[in-house]
């Protein structure tokens, strides 16, 4: 495999660049690069910027209002974006539910979803996570009815990331209760303003509410928002998590959290003055995980130049890899902080409330929060054993 750019790729990565340096608004910048809360209004508005680059759907093809980039154009974009301090672009609708929609809905679907999404006039969610019904999610047990010209919903869903901004979600639900597990279930779009929805916050570690808990009580949803075919949403379930375990590598965030690692060991000094960046030890496990990033940008590199269609068991391993390496350098991060890390409040999240005061650089309180949020890598989009096991059925026939 030839890893040199061709000088059209880096004719494309120097315009993503200059782009960067011309429109990404600096408050949202310095958000980012602070580990800083981000709110729905930063999100929206940098998605908006994109849209009317002609960028706002970097991974779709020009006939449904994308980009039409190669594999390899997309994930140039990505790493240079996210080097540049740009928030990572909200996979719900453009990464999950738009392929998708893509490949599996009706024209009418198509018609009234894909247009909003790279403006984020829908902002989605996803309705998969149940209690007990994560990893193994085939049990899941949200009924959806069929009344005459609607679905009547119950259950709950969970760890709903992002439900309290959302306006739509993409929800998997059990249509057959006699079917075997993986053919009786359905996905329904529902409008997340219909009566009977309730959303309930879950903080996590590092205090802050991205993920809720999601209840349907007697929800009424149209019959024509059923996606697909009924009982085959097990089959849109699995493609769509290719796509995301695939995103969830984040190496354009691993990229840009070894150059803020960097950046702190070179910036601080222990007790005797020595800046950490000349401790052996640190050095040594800092260069360690730069040749880390490295390999996984090179496993992409070769995924992204001759995968074609469906991810198979390469998703899985990037999504392993991609999760570890985040973990790790969050983790290096805390130890260049050292005990300014510890005293930690979500507060400290807020601009101009980082560090209250206590000493110590501003970026080390926020470093216990990206170290805490990190945590959940290895567990969202399917846990790391779950993903092992993918590889080992695919690759190795067990």
């Amino acid at each position: 495999m030839d890893l040199r750019f061709t000088t059209a790729e880096l004719e494309f990565r120097e315009e993503v660049r200059a782009f960067m340096a011309a429109n990404l608004p600096a408050d949202i910048r310095d958000k980012v690069f602070g580990h800083l809360r981000l709110e729905k209004e930063d999100y929206v508005r940098w998605h908006r910027i994109l849209e009317a680059h002609g960028w706002g759907a970097p991974s779709w093809p020009k006939e449904h209002g994308g980009t039409g980039w190669s594999p390899l154009q997309r994930l140039i974009f990505e790493i240079e974006t996210m080097k540049a301090g740009a928030p990572r672009l909200l996979p719900f609708g453009l990464t999950m539910i738009g392929p998708v929609l893509m490949k599996y809905a009706n024209a009418q679907h198509k018609a009234r979803f894909l247009p909003r999404i790279p403006k984020v006039q829908d902002f989605w969610c996803q309705g998969y996570s149940e209690p007990g019904s994560g990893s193994d999610l085939a049990s899941l047990k949200t009924r959806a009815v069929r009344k005459g010209d609607v679905y009547v919903v119950n259950g709950q869903k969970t760890w709903t990331t992002m439900a309290h901004f959302a306006d739509w979600i993409f929800c998997l639900v059990r249509t057959d209760t006699e079917a075997r597990p993986q053919q009786g279930i359905s996905m329904l779009l529902i409008d997340m303003k219909a009566p009977g929805i309730t959303v309930r916050p879950i903080k996590t570690l590092d205090g802050g509410h991205d993920v809720n808990e999601t209840w349907f009580e007697n929800v009424e949803v149209p019959v024509e928002n059923l996606l697909g075919e009924e009982n085959k949403g097990w089959t849109y379930a699995k493609y769509l998590l290719g796509h995301e375990r695939t995103g969830i590598a984040g190496i354009g965030a691993c990229h840009r959290e070894l150059a803020r690692l960097k950046h702190y060991a070179a910036s601080t000094r222990d007790a005797t003055g020595r800046r950490l960046a000349d401790e052996p030890r640190l050095r040594d496990k800092i260069l360690r995980i730069e040749m880390d990033v490295m390999a996984l940008e090179m496993l992409l590199l070769r995924v992204a130049t001759q995968a074609a269609g469906t991810p198979g068991p390469e998703a899985s391993i990037i999504k392993i890899r991609g999760s570890e390496i985040q973990q790790d350098l969050a983790m290096l991060q805390m130890e260049c902080a050292g005990p300014h890390a510890w005293p930690y409040s979500p507060q400290w999240l807020e601009p101009g409330e980082a560090n209250a005061g206590l000493g110590g650089p501003d970026w080390a309180p926020p470093a216990s929060s990206t170290y805490f949020d990190m945590r959940k890598t290895s567990i969202y989009g399917g846990a790391t054993e779950v993903q092992k096991n993918i590889i080992a059925k695919a690759l190795l026939g067990f």
